[in-house]
């Protein structure tokens, strides 16, 4: 399975590097060109996120139709060419058409897509848990790299390094990937999204992911402009970033791990996600209103290890919360949901210095965490650990198999491809060989 994944994490890898690369440091460079103000800059961070949200879908559904290797040059290329304009941008507004650009190449879902292609079912919420694994040390990688190479190259030669780690992630797409399977699942239901967003856990989800990716851009509007402008106390110069982030980016890859581990094996993402809450939460609302670099710092080490600690989490339990056939669309609906958040966290920050103080914005912030905290903490619940019975098509009575009803039994479906029964249920309150008395011939 680690093999199927591996080269499709990767390629998600090199993307987001190249995407948040340019966070730490974006806010602050773009409010130097022609034409910035704070609220365009804050459109410029999270810029990308708009044209993701709205092209998700399209890509998804070409992807159906012209097939998913295709579909993924297509978008790697069209984030090339916007990397490409970015780097030679003079003014605000061709930043923010290959800030929209590099969006517009939208391959996340089918990446995902892909991966449930090629991975068993039963092994599809380890895959999501590294798929998102990637994307959280391509965070944390960016986080210690940007700054440095900012301040020494500028930001352009951010966008131009982005731009050729497209071109490395072309070379991987079809050096390594393999060629998914034709996978038809038959399964007795249709997929509706009034079903998934009457689902608690899965709109918790949703909302999770969301609220994540939105306070990230937040944060990366927040940070810089705090850091570097006068007018916020602090008058940091922009090369100096890097002894924020650094030692943020440690605290976020040695919280991820354990993160990961306990939130998977020990089934209590829960826990995990509000626990990431409390620190995000908090850390809005000392970079809010602390006059000490020391509390700042703690506080962006705080908003990195919330992160870390989720990212690995996100897609894995969404994936275990769907039934199969709701998989690609809960993904596609949160992911959506979620690309939108991210440009809306970036655009609110900048809307809001622009006409409010900085102890405002990180003390909204920080209650807007809060009730965030509470829905999580009412709606959601820790997945029931399932079961999955596998059987050859050729030894199953469908008739019986049709019939089959037991409140113990999550969902069963077909795999055409492999040609195989598969019957997801609790394993304490059913036997496997009762099971098959009741659906073999």
């Amino acid at each position: 399975m680690f093999k199927k994944v591996l080269p499709l994490s990767l390629i998600l890898f090199l993307r987001f590097l190249g995407l948040f690369l340019v966070l730490p440091v974006l806010s602050v460079y773009a409010l130097d060109l022609k034409g910035a103000t704070p609220f365009l800059v804050g459109v410029i961070v999270g810029g990308y996120a708009l044209t993701q949200a709205i092209f998700q879908v399209p890509f998804g559904s070409m992807s159906d139709k012209i097939g998913r290797k295709p579909t993924i040059l297509l978008g790697l290329l069209i984030f090339l060419i916007g990397s490409l304009i970015c780097a030679y941008a003079t003014d605000i507004y061709a930043l923010m058409l290959g800030r929209f650009l590099q969006g517009a190449g939208a391959i996340g879902s089918v990446v995902t897509a892909m991966i449930a292609d090629l991975v068993e079912e039963k092994t599809r919420g380890h895959a999501m848990a590294i798929m998102g694994g990637f994307i959280a040390m391509s965070f944390a990688f960016a986080m210690a790299l940007g700054p440095v190479i900012a301040a020494h190259y500028g930001i352009g030669s951010i966008f131009v390094i982005t731009a050729v780690l497209a071109l490395v992630a072309i070379v991987v797409l079809f050096v390594s990937v393999p060629t998914p399977p034709k996978i038809k699942h038959i399964y007795h239901g249709k997929t509706s999204t009034k079903d998934i967003l009457k689902d608690s856990n899965l709109l918790s989800m949703i909302i999770i992911n969301a609220m994540q990716k939105g306070l990230m851009t937040a944060a990366f509007v927040i940070i810089p402009l705090f850091l570097t402008q006068p007018e916020y106390g602090f008058n940091w110069e922009k090369s100096e970033l890097w002894m924020v982030y650094a030692p943020a980016m440690v605290a976020g890859l040695i919280a991820m791990g354990p993160a990961a581990v306990f939130g998977e094996k020990r089934n209590i993402p829960k826990q995990i996600f509000m626990v990431s809450i409390v620190l995000f939460s908090a850390s809005f609302v000392m970079m809010g209103l602390t006059d000490s670099s020391g509390v700042f710092i703690t506080a962006v080490i705080f908003f990195f290890v919330a992160f870390n600690m989720m990212e690995p989490l996100v897609q894995s339990m969404i994936s275990k919360f769907a039934k199969v056939h709701q998989k690609g669309a809960a993904l596609g609906i949160a992911n959506s949901v979620a690309y939108f958040f991210t440009f809306i966290g970036g655009t609110f920050a900048g809307l809001y210095l622009d006409i409010n103080s900085r102890e405002s914005l990180g003390l909204t912030i920080g209650g807007i965490a809060f009730a965030w905290l509470i829905f999580t903490a009412v709606k959601m619940k820790n997945p029931i650990g399932y079961s999955h019975l596998v059987i050859s098509e050729n030894r199953v009575d469908f008739d019986k198999l049709n019939t089959l009803e037991s409140e113990h039994i999550a969902e069963w479906f077909i795999n055409e491809t492999e040609k195989v029964v598969v019957i997801k249920y609790i394993s304490e309150k059913l036997n496997e060989d009762d099971l098959k008395e009741k659906i073999l011939t």
